[in-house]
């Protein structure tokens, strides 16, 4: 059953080709399915979460990340009343225009784009994706996916201004996304919280003495596991802990929500959508606890000489990458460069290196940068 402020499938303004309405699947089960089977989907699996050196096959990828956050929101939206198909497609597509090289590939992108006045955001690059590079339908470009599903793509972790994004205007800019799409910014933080401490942890560049020394919170908990499992090995005390640690933050951001739709008194979706603020949430504690672990990651882990030199670097094939082909368009696939006579190049050669995987550019790097700077 759906909360009176859920949304709901009838509810939906469509998508931009009408289609007959499929016998036994949702418009936003269909939006779910056709993310799944998408190329771009697939790429995620060898896209940079935080680890680029894969010397543990336990790190967490791009895709296993967008599945352990469609898991969390899932759980959220099912516990509000809110609609868990629509949640678990926005989940599954949130991460969608990530270039390789996780953050360090979006800040290259984005420091080159700006030097033709023009910017790369991944949510962007994701509605690019949906609308107009994926091509699997005779009848249409792109995957047209439902109205609240594109709009969810640009709009569940920032509000955009319609004077600097005119092109965005139809995504209702002036109004809060629903309830579904506001699920998943949090959603998205407290997945890749917990799991970059354990990744941390995995990598040896965390230690579980520092996370306990650094993080009372943490410290807090493992008291509690050890006491119940004294003879559990470190490892196994560790993931009970941040097992716990999720769990809490989950729940309490179930708890502090529904508190918040109670005390704005919100009955429908589109009440949601009018309030002046978002209100998916977590307590005042809670996100003092949430802040600390980010705080923690950043100083020990993100900062770290290790993940530093190692962004530093991949940055710059990126960067190389993106002057050659600038000086360089007949070198682009035949198809981008069919895009050049409705696009500017710059653009043409940010969304071809944006749909890259890690693999891959480094493979185009070797070949188009190194090799040909290889003396003799």
């Amino acid at each position: 059953m759906y909360a009176p402020y859920a949304l709901r499938p009838e509810e939906s303004r469509g998508r931009r080709y009408p289609e007959k309405p499929h016998a036994y699947r949702s418009d936003f089960q269909r939006d779910r399915d056709r993310v799944v089977h998408s190329r771009a989907f697939r790429r995620l699996e060898s896209k940079t979460q935080v680890f680029t050196n894969r010397e543990s096959d336990h790190f967490r990828n791009r895709l296993t990340h967008t599945i352990e956050v469609a898991q969390i929101a899932r759980t959220v939206a099912s516990a509000l009343g809110l609609n868990s198909d629509l949640t678990e497609t926005l989940a599954l597509v949130h991460d969608i225009g990530h270039p390789p090289f996780g953050h360090a590939g979006e800040q290259a992108l984005d420091r080159e784009m700006r030097r033709f006045s023009d910017i790369f955001d991944h949510n962007l690059h994701a509605l690019r994706i949906v609308e107009h590079f994926e091509l699997r339908y005779p009848e249409f470009r792109g995957l047209n996916l439902t109205f609240e599903v594109r709009e969810g793509i640009i709009k569940h972790s920032r509000d955009w201004n319609a004077n600097e994004f005119p092109e965005l205007a139809e995504y209702l800019l002036d109004q809060r996304p629903p309830l579904e799409a506001q699920v998943i910014d949090l959603a998205d933080e407290l997945a890749y919280n917990t799991a970059d401490l354990d990744d941390g942890v995995e990598s040896g560049i965390l230690s579980i003495d520092l996370i306990r020394e650094g993080l009372p919170q943490f410290e807090r908990v493992w008291e509690e596991v050890d006491q119940n499992y004294p003879e559990a090995l470190p490892k196994l005390k560790f993931s009970e802990c941040l097992r716990r640690i999720l769990d809490r933050m989950v729940t309490d951001l179930i708890h502090a929500t529904g508190h918040r739709i109670r005390a704005a008194r919100i009955h429908r979706a589109s009440e949601a959508r009018q309030y002046p603020e978002r209100l998916l949430g977590l307590s005042a504690e809670a996100s003092a606890e949430r802040r600390a672990i980010k705080q923690f990651l950043h100083d020990h882990l993100y900062s770290s000489p290790v993940l530093s030199q190692d962004r530093e670097r991949l940055e710059d094939v990126i960067s190389e990458l993106f002057r050659y082909w600038m000086a360089h368009p007949e070198d682009l696939p035949l198809s981008y460069q069919e895009q050049l006579e409705g696009e500017k190049l710059e653009r043409v050669v940010c969304d071809y290196i944006a749909g890259m995987t890690d693999n891959f550019i480094l493979r185009e790097h070797e070949a188009r940068i190194v090799e040909q700077n290889r003396p003799g």
